[in-house]
Formats: C-alpha cells, structure tokens, sequence
C-alpha cells in the first residue's frame, strides 16, 4: 500500500496526479459551475448548489447546498443571511485560501493557521440610483491573510502573490468579466 503525501490537509500526490492529467489533456480543465436562486420575499432568496460539469462529465456534489441571502434591516431585509455582498467576501477569501493552501503543498510549505479578514467598502448611493458617479459594486476590498507558519516571510509573500495570480474569484472581482443576463416570462400554471 503507497502512503500518500499530505501536506495541509491536501493530498499532494493526487494534486500532482491532476496538474499531469490535465496537461496531457486540457479539455479536461474546463469547468461549469452553477446554482440556482430563487427569490422568497424582500430581499431574502435561496441559492441551490449541487451540480456541475468537469473533468471531461456531468457530475454533482456528494450533498446539495441551499445558501440564503438577504439584507440587513438597515437595507430593508429581514436578516435571514449574508448579503450579496457579502458572500462575495466569503468567495473571495475562500478561493485565496484554497490556493494558497494548494500552492502552499505544492512547495512542501506546512502552514500552522490561516486566517482572513477581508473589508469591502460600498457606497449605496450607486445602488439607490442617486448618485452617477458612485458605482453600484464595491468601491475597494481589502484583504489580510493572517499566517502561523515557520517558512519564511519572503516565501509566504510569494505564496500570497501567487495566489492572487492564480484565485479564480479573485481574478472575477479585479478584472472585467462578461457576463450575460437573458430573460424569460415564466408561465403561471392555473
């Protein structure tokens, strides 16, 4: 029996595993994530996240995730989960965090602790329509990665660098993405 390699709790010989078959292969580095929202009342609504194709199929996590939303009562909301905002904040620090960890085993790097905290200013007024000068998204984010970890502060920095390089949440929210937004009328069964 082969003793696997694991480092941070990621199995090091599999993610080497992966790196080779997906350079021998590429079209199997392409990936399509989903979910599906639904709005329940105000600015509450449910996300649904179970499925999804990559490595070449159609597959689908072990369980389904259903995420709430919605908005402090400050913004009109009754509270019942972060906002969307918010779980940009959750999205962003959760993809630097797997990457940084995965990079972090590559380089046979152990890391003790990790932590993030992570501020996105907003100003509502873009939002509200009030002013056209603000815009509606976040105006800056700002992200502190907290490390416990006996390597060197200079090969953490490049751990930190690279994992902005390669985040892809942290790529969505830097750069400009397309993104297309199509409607349909549903039809109301009688």
């Amino acid at each position: 029996m082969n003793e696997q390699t694991m480092i941070n709790g990621v199995n090091v010989d599999r993610l080497v595993a992966t790196i080779d078959t997906i350079t021998n292969q590429p079209e199997l580095g392409k990936f399509q994530f989903r979910a599906r929202s639904r709005w329940i009342n105000g600015g509450h609504y449910a996300s649904t996240i179970s499925d999804f194709y990559g490595a070449g199929k159609e597959d689908a996590h072990k369980n389904s995730f259903t995420l709430h939303g919605d908005e402090p009562d400050v913004l009109l909301g009754d509270d019942n989960g972060p906002n969307p905002v918010e779980f940009v904040l959750h999205g962003l620090a959760g993809c630097l965090s797997t990457t940084f960890v995965y990079y972090a085993a590559a380089q046979g790097v152990k890391i003790d602790a990790i932590s993030y905290t992570l501020e996105g200013d907003l100003d509502v007024r873009g939002l509200l329509g009030i002013s056209k000068e603000v815009r509606p998204g976040f105006q800056n984010i700002r992200v502190m990665f907290h490390i416990q970890s006996e390597a060197p502060m200079e090969q953490l920095q490049e751990l930190v660098k690279l994992a902005q390089m390669r985040s892809p949440v942290f790529n969505t929210v830097s750069e400009p993405v397309p993104v297309q937004v199509d409607m349909e009328k549903a039809v109301i069964a009688a």
